[in-house]
Formats: structure tokens, sequence, C-alpha cells
């Protein structure tokens, strides 16, 4: 499969209001693609459309060679696309192992059983501390979820997406409301993620995106102005003038 996700002439539109105009873009198995532009730009819009939670008043979505488009959410979540936010209220209450394993429960179809036999919940404990390693969350493991700093919580809201094995992985600005020091370090473990997982995310600081995104599509008036590596962006005039300005970005 050369393609994990692609869209074709996606478009939304209320009555008059064209919040995405064809726009057609391609997602490679395991790139780290970044959907940049001003505000209302149609950032959103078209990853709500990517996971089904809005849907296209014209053009298509595919995953790999299959056609999505009509698919429902939850259907996109089983066959590997997850958004951090579709992802429900963290388990304040519960410690951030309880919390993966009972997402990874929920996947294999043990959340309803009345019971799990020993060797089911070894596995699902022993999976869930792997998934903390790779987050660098393994030392806190054992801490109630509510008494993690939000940057931490965070990557818990992370850890909660891959629990569900996507192939796809989308982020709605998982650095917002994140001590910009606290943001570099969360970005770090993202970029870090296995390669097996395509993350695409929508992020407004730039200095982030020029750090960590290997491709960027700049939207601009729900239509794509231009698309290419951090040095093609931040070279290109169309964009400074539309979007960067003066703001540095690395």
């Amino acid at each position: 499969m050369n393609t994990t996700l692609r869209t074709e002439g996606l478009s939304k539109q209320w009555g008059a209001f064209k919040a995405n105009s064809d726009v057609s873009l391609t997602f490679e198995p395991g790139g780290r693609h970044a959907l940049i532009g001003p505000n209302g730009a149609g950032k959103t819009t078209f990853i709500n459309m990517l996971t089904g939670a809005l849907s296209p008043t014209s053009g298509r979505v595919y995953f790999g060679d299959r056609d999505i488009t009509s698919l429902p959410q939850h259907e996109r979540v089983k066959l590997g696309m997850t958004r951090t936010f579709q992802i429900n209220t963290l388990f304040l209450g519960l410690t951030v192992l309880e919390s993966v394993v009972l997402a990874i429960s929920e996947r294999e179809g043990l959340f309803k059983a009345w019971f799990k036999t020993v060797e089911q919940q070894k596995q699902a404990i022993d999976e869930a501390m792997a998934l903390l390693g790779t987050l660098k969350l393994e030392k806190d493991a054992n801490t109630l979820t509510r008494n993690l700093p939000y940057g931490k919580q965070r990557l818990v809201e992370i850890a909660l997406a891959l629990a569900t094995k996507p192939r796809v992985l989308l982020l709605d600005e998982p650095a917002a409301g994140i001590p910009s020091g606290d943001s570099a370090e969360l970005f770090e473990v993202i970029a870090d993620l296995p390669r097996d997982v395509t993350v695409v995310f929508i992020e407004h600081d730039m200095g982030l995106v020029f750090r960590f995104a290997e491709t960027i599509t700049v939207l601009v008036g729900g239509k794509v102005l231009t698309q290419g590596t951090p040095a093609e962006i931040s070279s290109d005039k169309r964009v400074k003038e539309v979007y960067l300005g003066e703001a540095e970005h690395g």
C-alpha cells in the first residue's frame, strides 16, 4: 500500500459558506504530516471529514484502497484511524496503567466480559506497559491520572488512542494549553512513535511544526494553498504573506 490515507476533491459547504473546497491530499505511510493555516482555514473541518464526524458535500476519502467516505466513525477506528479528540474523557480516577489496560480490553472485546483469564489480563498489562514505555510514561504507570500535569495528561490521551492500534493518528493541536518547554518534549515523543503509525496533526506553533513535520500542507480559505517540506514552506512567499508573516519559524 503506497498511501495510508487520501482524499479526492473533498469539499464541505453550509449554504453559501464553503469550509473546504476540492481538497485532494495524500498521506504517506509512517509520515509526519502537519496541517497549518490561519483561523478559519478549514483545518478542523477537514479532519472531521477524515474521521467521519462530518459528511462531505462532495469528494471521497480513501483508507488504503478502500473508499470510506460513508463509513461511520467507530468503523474507521476499527480500520485503524484514531483521533485523540474522539477518545472519551480521561479516566481521572484511575491510574495511568489502569486506563490503558481498560482501553486495550475494550479493543479486544474483553471490556464487557463477565470474567477475564489471568493470561488475558497479563497480556493486556504487558502491552499497556510497553505502550507507556514508548511514550515515556512508565514511571507514571501507578499515578492517578488526575494527579498528572496537563502535558502528561495529553500523553495519556495519546496512549489511549494508540491502544486502538491505529495506522493513522490524527492530532488536533496536541500542544494546546501546554507550557512551551513541555510542548517540545511532547512532540519529541510523538515524532518517535513507531513508523507503522502515520501522524497527521494540526498545530499553530510554527516552531514545533517546522521542527517535527516532514510534510506541511497549508490551507487558506478552505483550499490547499501549497504543500512541501518545512524548508520549502518556510521560503514560500505566498505562505509568508498569508500566514507566517514575520513569525520566527526556526
